[in-house]
């Protein structure tokens, strides 16, 4: 069992990106399933979604949660130090170009984000949930708060009118990384939006509709590219059949 109950919307979450080599994402995905998944939950962590990128079909996705950043230290420390690393590590790095796309977020304090308990996961060999899931990445400058108000206050009361509600709001971790071995990146200032529809068309009607309102056209997104630093990135999801997240 956990030491800890990260499942109880867990305060420290990962977005990790990997790039791995062609044709290998599936050799991967089943190891994971098969080999990361309790295994990483009993040092007290919790994996929270892994996700085929529909865009590249040799990136993998996936999200893990924290209670806060002391337990990631000893988490991690458990897990990558451990015997089931050990064995089955060098098989995932195999299949890997790079790993160190990775993102150190913190839900926003109104949000009680990724509220998923593991028995809700699906056993390995289970059908597919089919499920579209995205999740949209604002970059704004360093050391500044605007963004997350524009995020938050301005677009997604209008994405709650227009369409399923988004289930998570994530901003920059800020603090210093306590698992040095897995490298984060640093001096930038994310706000990532989680939304999960039943497939993509749906998610393509609510964005449509979102961008026709009025308010969101000529006040909303002006004011957000003002602020941002790029464009805004939209990761299209699939969720993998062990995914709590879909």
């Amino acid at each position: 069992m956990p030491r800890t109950d990260p499942a109880a919307h867990p305060a420290v979450i990962e977005l990790r990106q990997y790039t791995l080599r062609p044709g290998r994402r599936d050799e991967l995905i089943e190891l994971f399933d098969r080999e990361f998944v309790e295994t990483q939950e009993e040092t007290g962590m919790i994996v929270l979604g892994q996700f085929r990128d529909l865009d590249d079909p040799d990136r993998f996705v996936w999200l893990r949660g924290f209670t806060d950043m002391e337990t990631r230290r000893e988490a991690l420390s458990a897990f990558y130090g451990g015997p089931v690393w050990a064995a089955h590590g060098p098989q995932a790095n195999a299949t890997m170009v790079d790993s160190d796309d990775v993102l150190l977020l913190r839900p926003l304090p109104a949000w009680r984000s990724f509220a998923v308990p593991p028995s809700e996961r699906r056993r390995p060999g289970a059908t597919a949930p089919g499920r579209f899931v995205a999740a949209v990445l604002w970059h704004f400058p360093p050391n500044t708060h605007d963004g997350v108000g524009l995020i938050q206050d301005g677009l997604v009361p209008l994405l709650r009118q227009t369409g399923p509600a988004p289930f998570a709001l994530l901003t920059t971790e800020t603090a210093a990384n306590t698992f040095p071995r897995l490298p984060v990146r640093t001096g930038e200032n994310v706000v990532a939006l989680f939304t999960s529809y039943p497939n993509e068309n749906a998610h393509r009607r609510h964005l449509a509709d979102t961008m026709a309102h009025p308010l969101v056209r000529d006040k909303i997104l002006p004011d957000i590219e003002r602020a941002q630093t790029a464009a805004p990135r939209l990761l299209r999801l699939a969720p993998t059949v062990r995914s709590l997240i879909r």
